[in-house]
């Protein structure tokens, strides 16, 4: 897991390799962020994402690109892909605009559906 800086919570990069230990194992909640260095879109997420006041103690990234496993699992069509994680149990897909009032709403929301077990 690598940190990144000039962020307002935590980043980290995951892997297919650690996603299921580091989710499992980090308390709090999680915003898992599936990307693509091809994806404008993610670009901007990446650049804009870090720097939101949003109700997350992390922001957990994954390069679909190169991570095929854990894309499937969570079933990503399309990106980027964002997902809710909360001490190791899963909140679900958040579908949303990326500001942080529309972010934060969903995140909110995915928080009070009964959380289900990592895929």
């Amino acid at each position: 897991m690598e940190k990144l800086s000039n962020s307002i919570v935590n980043s980290l990069e995951l892997t297919d390799f650690d996603i299921d230990r580091s989710l499992l194992d980090l308390p709090g909640v999680s915003l898992l962020i599936f990307t693509s260095v091809g994806c404008a879109s993610c670009r901007f997420a990446r650049e804009v994402l870090p720097s939101l006041a949003l109700p997350v103690e992390r922001l957990c990234w994954i390069d679909a690109g190169h991570n095929g496993g854990a894309v499937q699992r969570y079933e990503v069509f399309h990106l980027p892909a964002l997902f809710v994680v909360k001490d190791g149990r899963f909140h679900g897909a958040v579908q949303s605009r990326l500001t942080v009032s529309e972010l934060a709403e969903n995140v909110r929301r995915a928080l009070s559906l009964g959380p289900e077990e990592l895929p």
